[in-house]
């Protein structure tokens, strides 16, 4: 039994980590608010986009077509890369 319990918790604590992996992807959409002050991009499609502090806001504004690079952390979405989109 000590056996069969010991299996148990070394499996499930070798397979909690999975859940927190990151997913990217990528979006093209129309920029629909840009908020510096959260540094967050707002998009057409309706999700919000949190950008890096790093993150150049120079050319962004609403209307501009752009394709956001973005990984998907705890249900966030986080701003790797931006392309605008001519």
């Amino acid at each position: 039994m000590r056996l069969m319990i010991a299996a148990l918790l070394a499996t499930a604590s070798f397979l909690s980590p999975l859940k927190g992996f990151a997913e990217s992807a990528d979006v093209e959409a129309t920029i629909k608010k840009v908020d510096m002050g959260n540094l967050s991009l707002t998009l057409d499609d309706g999700k919000i986009y949190q950008a890096p502090e790093e993150f150049n806001f120079e050319g962004l504004a609403a209307g501009v077509k752009v394709i956001v690079f973005y990984t998907e952390v705890d249900g966030r979405r986080v701003i790797n890369d931006l392309e605008v989109v001519q």
